[in-house]
């Protein structure tokens, strides 16, 4: 196996940017009325740390995990909903138990040959919600399995009463405490989307089977950095763009994503800064062992990258760095850039996800 890279050396973030600055990357042309790069060069970026862990935040996301743990997810799969032989795959309605007493749903990806099935994965997205399976496909490795889940509120299959099912409204969710934050219950939905793929494909979880490897971009990599220190069935992970990085930092930066609702909230809730240490993947990466590839932006207007690289230096196991010029903001080179990414991945799990990783 690959060694990890050698630690960066914290360093203390010195306080809010002059977000009045052009921006540092060269040819973007854009009327956001701050700077999606947050005056960062490339090496500050590698500078900033994690904030550190309240008391008792270990306990509080292992007993989480416990919980979801126990959920029966009685996954109930659908017919075939389409057949995309450009992919090789079949894919399948399902939905699942979560905790809460809830049920929510996602797709089932299989091969469309009747292979055996050689990995598994659970893919997270994005704060748009997912309304169809087509972004992920194809799967990062020829013969995997898939479950790609709607967390609670969001997408096509996710949608819940009381839960809203917008960006904005949703990330403000219960946020006046820890125990009823939204948050925690979306990666309780990944967690229970996990239990569910092994039980519909029970190969993955058979003997000298690779443990399952988790893909997550912005909402999905934010709650991949929360979720996976505590899931030893995940034997790799790519996090691209990933949210809720830095909240204390986040804080401090404008933006057009979700952290700006959080940002006009806590002017008037200042408590929900205590609350969001709970939640901050910066903090949770440095719990994080299973080796990672995260892809972190050096312009973004949506998730400001400051807190994108901040999951990536926390890391506390086997990591890889690939950087992107731009998140969340289409430019010429958007398409040539995910192309290298999508075959990054594909290196990186053919790499990590072998059979001898499940202890």
């Amino acid at each position: 196996m690959p060694a990890p890279d050698p630690r960066p050396e914290p360093v203390a973030h010195p306080g809010p940017p002059d977000h009045s600055t052009g921006s540092e990357i060269p040819g973007f042309v854009h009327e956001y009325p701050f700077d999606p790069a947050y005056g960062y060069t490339p090496a500050r970026l590698l500078g900033v740390s994690a904030p550190p862990a309240p008391a008792g935040f270990d306990a509080f996301w292992r007993a989480r995990y416990a919980a979801a743990r126990a959920v029966a997810p009685e996954p109930r799969v659908g017919p075939v909903e389409v057949e995309d032989e450009r992919h090789g795959v079949r894919v399948r309605r399902v939905t699942y138990a979560s905790t809460g007493g809830i049920r929510t749903g996602g797709w089932l990806v299989l091969p469309a040959d009747g292979r055996a099935v050689t990995h598994g994965f659970v893919i997270g997205h994005g704060y748009g919600g997912r309304d169809t399976p087509a972004p992920e496909l194809p799967l990062p490795l020829a013969g995997a399995a898939a479950l790609l889940p709607c967390v609670r509120g969001m997408g096509a299959l996710g949608r819940l009463p009381g839960i809203p099912d917008t960006a904005d409204a949703h990330v403000l969710h219960g946020i006046s405490a820890r125990d009823t934050y939204v948050l925690g219950d979306c990666v309780a939905d990944l967690w229970c989307a996990a239990s569910a793929l092994l039980e519909l494909v029970p190969e993955l979880a058979g003997p000298g089977a690779p443990r399952l490897g988790y893909v997550g971009e912005s909402f999905g990599g934010g709650l991949g950095a929360l979720a996976l220190p505590w899931d030893e069935r995940f034997g790799a992970a790519q996090l691209t763009v990933p949210t809720f990085g830095n909240h204390p930092l986040r804080l401090t930066l404008p933006c057009v994503g979700s952290g700006e609702a959080v940002r006009a909230h806590r002017a008037g809730h200042p408590g929900v800064t205590e609350v969001l240490r709970w939640f901050d993947a910066a903090t949770a990466a440095t719990r994080l062992r299973t080796p990672t590839l995260v892809a972190p932006a050096l312009f973004d207007p949506a998730v400001p990258p400051p807190g994108q690289f901040a999951v990536y230096n926390a890391l506390a196991g086997p990591r890889e760095l690939h950087v992107l010029t731009a998140g969340h903001f289409e430019h010429p080179g958007t398409r040539s850039e995910y192309a290298a990414l999508d075959a990054a991945r594909r290196r990186f799990f053919a790499t990590w996800l072998v059979a001898d990783e499940k202890p």
